[in-house]
């Protein structure tokens, strides 16, 4: 019997990796098409009206924006919960998410773009701040809380990418390192990591 549930992927990138560390850390069976940047396969082009990537297709029900369907993940597969109990928490777990979108995972993005005129300058500011909240990383297992939650499937992703952007870390970040070195061991994590990924580090 076929996979009801579809993911189109690409390997490369930080969004779809979110989706496959969410998808192996809830053991979800799913079918991943990887498509190449550029490429549009004329199934998704149908399925999603941007040929966006990631695009997740469960039966009739196609979705295409990450935060959509990490959400819809998480309320279709509730176990393991990857989202506080209460909305106080579930509130400051989604602001999270913002911030690391606008101030990290948005630099990322422009440090990729071939038409950014000067990548040195964000690798510089995206290395700075990084080291910034390093002690932050210190305080529990996971970043701000006891348990992995969908605030790490978005950062880790992100930092797995960091030699790939040519970006290195000091002594003084041993938090952050740590946290890494932690998660990115985590066999969910592992699962989720396409051969273009692994070939990152």
């Amino acid at each position: 019997m076929l996979n009801r549930l579809l993911c189109y992927s690409d390997a490369a990138d930080q969004y779809s990796h979110r989706i496959r560390f969410m998808l192996a850390e809830k053991g979800v069976s799913v079918e991943i098409v990887n498509v190449s940047a550029g490429e549009h396969p004329e199934r998704l082009a149908e399925l999603n009206p941007y040929v966006s990537l990631p695009t997740l297709v469960d039966r009739d029900l196609t979705l295409y924006d990450t935060n959509v369907i990490m959400e819809y993940l998480e309320e279709r597969y509730p176990h393991p919960a990857l989202l506080p109990t209460y909305p106080v928490g579930k509130a400051q777990s989604r602001l999270l998410i913002y911030r690391i979108q606008r101030d990290w995972c948005a630099l990322v993005d422009r440090i990729l773009d071939p038409r950014t005129p000067d990548a040195n300058l964000l690798r510089k500011e995206l290395r700075e701040s990084l080291v910034g909240v390093a002690p932050l990383f210190s305080e529990k297992p996971y970043f701000l809380s006891d348990e992995l939650t969908l605030v790490d499937c978005c950062l880790l992703p992100m930092l797995w990418r960091l030699p790939w952007l040519d970006i290195g870390l000091p002594r003084s970040a041993k938090p952050l390192q740590g946290y890494m070195e932690r998660h990115f061991a985590r066999e969910s994590f592992q699962v989720s990591l396409s051969d273009i990924e692994r070939a990152m580090r």
